[in-house]
């Protein structure tokens, strides 16, 4: 028996067949961030479709079909993502109609790269982890038990919006000092270009050929590596409140393991320098131990094997 994992982003839509933990067959169709709920589905049974039409498999021979996607599922179901313009909507059962007999489970992105990085990655073999992932924003997957965990009402596990301090912009949600505004490669490129707008000089202004916009997280963390004052800066404050947001998780669910992943995990050597140590120093119980911090392992392929383990 096969499955299908599904990554529904806001640029593409990300499909695979796994058998044993291995994708074996991987395709994907552009999202229509405009199209609403009726059009995701036709498209996540396109994709469905064209992975049975390839690997000339029929419907018996798929046990279950997993999407993972950026935003809330509620434990009844309905689903709400604000960059794809749906608002509680029963995602799970529209596909579900599409394709009879197999079992349809839809659930949070980031909570699915959780499930990945626990069934087959870096946090395998531990009972109680996190996944945090860096990107545009902050996502956050949470393992209790071996099972994802997203409390009463499907949003347990929205680490971004943890509220870490006051920041000089407000996050998307319209908050105030959530992790994400601080943590997330977008906090960085802000960061980056407030210092510099305010007439700091960089070499990370020539890497993005003196457009200020053009700014990237990677230039950020090249700059950083070059011993530039301004990058240093920015890492420094990064860190910090990569440290203050994992203190915070450690206190709130004491984890065994802290899982890292998005664009910004791929800094690994600066992200980890003295990350352990800075949050021993702001535990607590720092003499009981703090979790175990990573790099996750899974890449682009973290949505694809999380959903089809779902």
């Amino acid at each position: 028996m096969y499955t299908i994992g599904i990554d529904v982003g806001g640029t593409s839509i990300k499909a695979g067949l796994v058998r044993e933990g291995k994708i074996i067959y991987k395709c994907s169709k552009d999202t229509d961030r405009l199209g609403g709920a009726d059009k995701l589905v036709e498209d996540i049974a396109y994709v469905v479709d064209e992975i049975m039409k390839s690997n000339e498999i029929t419907k018996e021979e798929i046990k279950s079909i997993g999407v993972g996607i950026p935003g809330v599922v509620a434990k009844s179901g309905e689903v709400t993502c604000v960059n794809l313009g749906l608002k509680n909507e029963l995602l799970s059962k529209k596909i579900q109609d599409k394709f009879e007999n197999i079992k349809v489970v839809v659930e949070n992105d980031a909570t699915v790269a959780a499930v990945a990085e626990h069934e087959y990655g870096s946090m395998k073999g531990y009972d109680i982890g996190v996944m945090l992932t860096l990107g545009t924003g902050v996502g956050g997957g949470i393992i209790i038990n071996g099972k994802p965990f997203s409390g009463a009402h499907g949003v347990g596990s929205e680490l971004g919006h943890v509220m870490i301090s006051s920041n000089y912009y407000d996050c998307n949600c319209g908050n105030n000092g959530c992790f994400e505004t601080f943590c997330s490669a977008t906090a960085i490129i802000k960061y980056a270009q407030k210092l510099i707008s305010e007439n700091r000089e960089s070499i990370i202004l020539g890497y993005a050929e003196n457009n200020i916009k053009n700014i990237t997280a990677r230039m950020v963390f090249d700059a950083y590596r070059e011993e530039d004052s301004v990058a240093g800066e920015v890492v420094n404050r990064f860190k910090k409140y990569l440290a203050m947001g994992i203190v915070s998780i450690i206190h709130s669910i004491d984890p065994e393991v802290i899982s890292i992943g998005g664009g910004v995990s791929n800094a690994s050597d600066i992200v980890l320098d003295g990350l352990s140590q800075m949050v021993n120093d702001n535990v607590i119980f720092n003499g009981a131990g703090i979790p175990d911090i990573v790099i996750a392992e899974f890449k682009n392929d973290a949505g694809i094997l999380g959903a089809s383990a779902l």
